[in-house]
């Protein structure tokens, strides 16, 4: 049985979140598949037809996609205007309590402008630390309110601290959730210096690169523009997430990264 603990306040955020990149560097060892198989495993129809595809096709664009964790938050209406000025669509990480439930407006807006809305649970537990049970309640309370709120239910979720391992893949397979981790991290938890964070996402960009960043954080939308324009000088096309993936689609009980 697993062991259970309380919920993670936001305040707590800040060290929670500085546990993300030990968790891709070794921390935890998950198989996990790149945007690249996807979209080879997809790229011909059920009867040898070739696939649909949006507006991008990844298998020849130098995409990449832009996530955010852990809002919506008071900065997020300001990001929305960005990404809409900038013709960019992102992927949008949400957390539950004080977040959805405080800023249920912007979750329609970003539904509306485009943008993907996904899961970060309802209050930032540890999956990997708690019950069968209260992982379900993490992961039913937010795409209950998400489908509410803008008539979709999520196909995506993002692990806190993207802490993950079977019993989690069981669980999000029985929901009908994919889970999506990252490539490219600013660790925007640890400064408010715009500047650093936009060098370390332009540092660590490559191709089908999943960018994680968090609009909770003061530094890290006024990074936004410049991460943008500089990527798009290299000649990169945003996408969100189920659009880097494409023709194929994202399995539920599967982990995504590049």
């Amino acid at each position: 049985m697993r062991r259970t603990r309380g919920g993670l306040r936001l305040s707590a955020l800040v060290s929670a979140a500085a546990c993300l990149a030990l968790t891709l560097s070794g921390c935890a060892e998950v198989d996990t598949t790149a945007p690249s198989a996807v979209r080879a495993e997809g790229a011909e129809g059920a009867h040898g037809a070739p696939a649909k595809l949006g507006t991008v096709d990844c298998r020849e664009a130098k995409c990449i996609a832009l996530t955010f964790d852990a809002g919506p938050s008071e900065n997020s209406a300001r990001l929305l205007d960005i990404l809409k000025e900038k013709k960019v669509p992102a992927t949008f990480f949400l957390l539950g309590k004080r977040h959805i439930d405080t800023y249920p407006e912007l979750v329609k807006r970003m539904a509306a402008e485009g943008h993907e809305v996904a899961s970060h649970t309802w209050d930032h537990q540890i999956l990997t630390r708690i019950s069968d049970d209260r992982i379900r309640e993490e992961l039913r309370r937010p795409d209950d309110e998400i489908e509410r709120l803008t008539g979709r239910r999520p196909t995506l979720m993002r692990p806190p601290q993207g802490r993950t391992d079977a019993d989690v893949h069981r669980i999000c397979k029985e929901m009908g959730l994919a889970e999506v981790l990252w490539s490219v991290t600013a660790k925007d938890y640890t400064t408010t210096d715009s500047a650093l964070i936009t060098k370390r996402v332009l540092d660590q960009a490559s191709r089908d690169g999943i960018i994680l960043l968090h609009d909770i954080y003061r530094g890290t939308v006024p990074a936004v523009p410049g991460i943008i324009d500089a990527l798009k000088v290299r000649g990169y096309v945003f996408v969100t997430v189920p659009q880097l993936l494409a023709p194929g689609k994202a399995e539920p009980g599967r982990v995504y990264r590049p």
